[in-house]
Order: C-alpha cells, then structure tokens, then sequence
C-alpha cells in the first residue's frame, strides 16, 4: 500500500521533524516600531489578572516582513506594557499574520494571539510606512521619514505575557483551567534607523486599538533582527476572572457597543 500522509508518523519520523526544526538559521525581518505614551486608565483596562500596569502606560507596534524561506511573511503586534510579579514585558493584544502557517502554532503552543491580516512594509528612500489590516479597516498606520542611523544595541531578551485557553465545548467557560505563559525572546538587531513621523489608529468593531490613543509618542524606528523564542507556563489562572477578556482573542462586533473605559476621551 502506498504511503498514508495522514497516518501515523514513525518514532524516527517525529524525531527527525523535531530536530530539523531545532537547526532552522537565523531568520531576519525587516520592520517598524513604534512606542507611545498612552491613557493609564485605557492600559490597566486592558490587563486580565494577575497581570498589572507598570510605571508608564506604553504601547508598542510591530509591522514586520520576515524573511521566511520559501515565502515571505507579514507580522504584526500591537502589545501594551505590563507585569506579573516582578516581571515586566508586553501584553499583546492582537497579532496580525498574513498566512495561516505562521498562525497555529503561535495559538496552540503558547496562546498568541494570532489572527489573519494583512501586513504592509514599505520603503521608498527615505520614507517608510507600516500598516496592520483586517476586515478592510487599516486600523493601525505608521508613517514617516528615516532621519539617521542609531547604534545597534548589544543582543537582549524581552518577555511576551500570553494567555493560553479553549473555550469549552458546551459555550460556556473553558475545557480546562487558563494558563499564564511567559515567553522569552531574545533578540539580536543588525540594522536601526530612527524615523520621524507619527502613529495613526482607526475605528475598527473587530480590532479595537484606538482605545489606547498616542499621548506622547516615545519614538519609531526602522531596523532588521532576529528573535528565537521560548516559553514556559508561568502558573494556572482563575477562569472566572479571565472569561471577561476572552473577546480579545476573537472577533466580536459587539465590542462596538461597549463604551470606551471611564475616564478616556
């Protein structure tokens, strides 16, 4: 009988895939960062427990081209700054990814919230433009001109704070206990340029960012790196008090009738 592709792999098999995916090089993108200043009381709204603002309300957006082989990859992250415990790293709260590959196992290994968009980077002399898209709706733009070289930084590490959960399968509350996962990236950066220029956000239902609006712009940069991940399950959460934040990982038009946090203009 000839090969069954979907049956089932030999121990050798499962072994070889493991390992080939252990030695994959370095793997560079080319991107936009941007970092503002944001409404403190939008940020901590945002936060699902045990996760905590920090010192300053930060935001942070990511449009990158990665140069995967075989086909090129638009990735994106719009992340807010946070804490659990004494650890600080970034919360992201949606993940655009322009292919379904780059999607699943971001979702089933550490709880990313990954979803499809599109991911525009472009560059013509000095200009440069990042755009994060879905259903239509360019809700996230970063604009501006290359206004000089900055020194590379030395190699470093930043953790992603990611919560990973399945909704049960009667519609109410989880299959199992939500875990809370640390991921570490350690990053190394060949090329940076600082870039003036300014951040737009626009109305989405599905992807509501311009909740957390640009006070003080902290600085956009254009640089290439690397990043090589590793997670771990930091510990189990409450579901009763992570279920009110669920909508985040999906698209649900009826965030459009919630009022913006209290205070927030």
């Amino acid at each position: 009988m000839a090969r069954v592709r979907y049956g089932a792999r030999t121990e050798a098999e499962t072994a070889a895939a493991r390992t080939a995916s252990s030695k994959l090089p370095d793997i560079w993108s080319t991107g936009v960062v941007a970092v503002w200043e944001s409404d403190p009381d939008a940020v901590a709204a945002v936060l699902p427990p045990p996760l905590k603002p920090v010192a300053r309300p930060l935001v942070r957006v990511t449009v990158s081209k990665v140069d995967l082989p075989g086909y090129p990859l638009g990735a994106g992250s719009f992340a807010v700054a946070a804490a659990h415990g004494d650890v600080e790293g970034w919360y992201p709260l949606v993940m655009p990814m322009t292919h379904e590959r780059a999607l699943v196992g971001g979702r089933e290994v550490f709880g990313e919230p990954k979803k499809l968009g599109e991911v525009t980077v472009e560059r013509d002399g000095l200009v440069v433009r990042g755009v994060l898209a879905r259903h239509g709706i360019a809700f996230v733009e970063v604009r501006g001109a290359v206004s000089g070289p900055l020194p590379l930084p030395e190699p470093g590490q930043r953790t992603d704070f990611y919560f990973k959960f399945l909704p049960a399968v009667d519609g109410s509350g989880f299959d199992a206990d939500p875990v809370l996962v640390h991921c570490l990236r350690e990053e190394k950066v060949r090329r940076l340029e600082r870039v003036t220029g300014d951040v737009v956000l626009r109305e989405s239902m599905y992807d509501p960012v311009a909740d957390l609006p640009v006070r003080r712009l902290v600085g956009i940069t254009f640089g290439e790196k690397t990043s090589a991940q590793r997670g771990r399950v930091a510990e189990r959460v409450s579901a009763q008090a992570l279920l009110p934040y669920i909508h985040q990982r999906y698209d649900d038009p009826l965030q459009i009738l919630d009022g913006p946090p209290e205070g927030s203009v």
